[in-house]
């Protein structure tokens, strides 16, 4: 298939290492001012983006999660991360290429990794941007939280689904 038959640019999705991080980085950050203004406010966008300064966190996630990576073209597009074997860490997916099955495979791949693991059931705090896809995915929302980053309050929700 080339790109004169679909619309959709080509992808790819591997395994992520190192030296993605800081591609990731300004991905989390792009993604959050572009595509979650919609459902928070510039206070709290700010804040949640702020957390892209946390490098014990995100070295503690490419050395300890399991990590999948979409390409297109030689660009990151998109990244899901699974901890512990059931959590979902991350899930973010490029402003310029959201709704074209991006999030849906890297989620298809980290639940087979899940699956993989003899795990029952996959957690994910979720924020109201991506709530939708997770509902699509089959998940449902076990409760509605208040999460504090840096004095900001966000709601974000506590979901699972049985595997």
């Amino acid at each position: 298939m080339n790109s004169n038959t679909s619309d959709k640019p080509l992808f790819r999705i591997r395994k992520g290492n190192l030296q993605d991080l800081s591609e990731m980085l300004i991905l989390f950050q792009d993604t959050i001012t572009a595509i979650c203004k919609r459902d928070y406010n510039t206070t709290q966008l700010e804040a949640w983006k702020s957390g892209s300064e946390n490098k014990e966190r995100w070295q503690n996630v490419m050395n300890e999660q399991y990590v999948f990576i979409a390409e297109s073209e030689n660009k990151i597009v998109g990244f899901c991360t699974l901890a512990q074997g059931n959590y979902i860490d991350l899930l973010f997916v490029h402003k310029d290429y959201q709704h074209q099955g991006i999030a849906s495979k890297l989620y298809e791949l980290i639940e087979k990794e899940a699956l993989d693991q003899n795990q029952k059931i996959l957690t994910a705090d979720v924020s109201k941007t991506a709530k939708l896809f997770f509902e699509r995915m089959n998940f449902k929302a076990i409760q509605e939280q208040i999460v504090n980053v840096k004095g900001i309050d966000f709601i974000n929700y506590k979901m699972e689904k049985r595997l």
